[in-house]
């Protein structure tokens, strides 16, 4: 089963992470083997990550082989003929569901249907600890749009691990361009204890990238994926609410100024957080948006103030502390009470979840928030 080092995060593997997400995502499936519908938005989710690293229908098939035999070797007797045959029937029922959807979708992507070799054309620092990456593709030709707060997959080879490939998601940072896709990624420590990268750990790529990958370099990039995304594909006429922690930042900015280049008019409201304004990428063209643009609002929460941002507080940020959506007008920042309002979420997971129970707590719907969920917390 090589083919998974190659698909899927080796630290993830290493670490156990991948089979825990395979152990919930069967459990979701059988408690809800007679309504499958409650698991449309998750199998959208896994399906769009599938289709972003390329997984083919055949490599269904091993991962099935190698489940059943799992089982059978964990449940022992328990596993009886009757029980193999109804997983069997199950498993192949759920893959022909997502090769189906997934087939669809690289459908959608015309003549792109694999990885494509793009040239890193210039890296620039957005925080500390955060680089932008802007891509070409080496061929030169016109790229595709995508829906702001899609990703796209960057794939690369790891000589620690015998040169196999390593792939990772990474949200798009700005509004559709033909020329380029950008990318900003964080790095994450991935040092062992002899203070070598460790390929291991879960930061491994993201350190490749900062530490090694230079303007010229060559990486292979996916085509746009992601079910977390604003739809301008139909006319967006209803207040748009982006909440975000840390990088997370990343989709909104894509979100926000795809916004601004379509001339939008309704009301924006971008609300984030950071621990200090060293960390806050692009701190000064998102504190810019409302000058240049009557209907957008920025509210910044700092959660640990520095000297500096204590100095310039009026400056860089509107609250100290974690973000507390209590401390915002619930009308003019947060458009409560707009049943027609839209509301986006990126950052840590406990974040996500704090903010997505208040807003409602507050009486806005579910179906009204959305939510970026990256690695392997695949159901939600």
């Amino acid at each position: 089963m090589s083919f998974l080092i190659a698909f899927n995060s080796h630290a993830n593997q290493v670490q156990g992470h991948q089979a825990q997400a395979l152990a919930n995502a069967l459990y979701a499936y059988a408690a809800n083997i007679d309504n499958l519908g409650a698991l449309g938005p998750a199998v959208s989710r896994i399906s769009h990550k599938h289709a972003s690293l390329y997984i083919e229908a055949g490599q269904y098939d091993i991962v099935g082989e190698y489940l059943l035999k799992a089982m059978g070797t964990i449940l022992g007797g328990a596993f009886t003929p009757s029980v193999l045959g109804a997983w069997s029937a199950a498993y192949k029922q759920l893959a022909d569901i997502m090769i189906k959807m997934e087939s669809d979708m690289l459908k959608e992507a015309g003549d792109w249907t694999s990885w494509r070799d793009f040239v890193i054309a210039d890296v620039v620092d957005e925080a500390e600890g955060i680089k932008s990456f802007y891509l070409k593709p080496e061929d030169g030709k016109a790229l595709p749009s995508y829906l702001p707060g899609q990703y796209i997959s960057i794939q690369m080879k790891v000589p620690e691990l015998d040169d196999y490939m390593q792939s990772r998601q990474y949200s798009l940072s700005g509004a559709p361009r033909p020329d380029h896709y950008r990318v900003s990624v964080k790095k994450e420590s991935a040092v062992s204890r002899d203070g070598r990268l460790a390929p291991s750990h879960p930061g491994y790529v993201s350190s490749v990238l900062h530490e090694q990958k230079r303007a010229g370099d060559v990486v292979q990039v996916s085509f746009p994926r992601g079910d977390f995304f604003l739809d301008t594909r139909k006319t967006i006429d209803y207040p748009v609410v982006l909440l975000s922690a840390g990088v997370g930042i990343t989709p909104m900015v894509s979100i926000v100024d795809t916004l601004v280049d379509q001339n939008h008019k309704s009301p924006v409201s971008l609300i984030h957080a950071t621990r200090n304004t060293r960390l806050f990428a692009f701190s000064k063209h998102v504190r810019d948006l409302p000058t240049n643009h009557d209907n957008i609002k920025v509210s910044t929460f700092i959660s640990d103030p520095n000297s500096d941002d204590e100095v310039e507080a009026k400056q860089d940020y509107d609250f100290a502390g974690r973000m507390n959506l209590d401390k915002l007008d619930k009308k003019k920042d947060l458009h409560i009470g707009d049943d027609s309002a839209s509301y986006f979420i990126c950052g840590p997971s406990s974040f996500m979840l704090d903010m997505g129970k208040k807003l409602e707590s507050y009486g806005v719907k579910k179906d009204k928030i959305k939510m970026e969920i990256f690695g392997t917390s695949l159901l939600s």
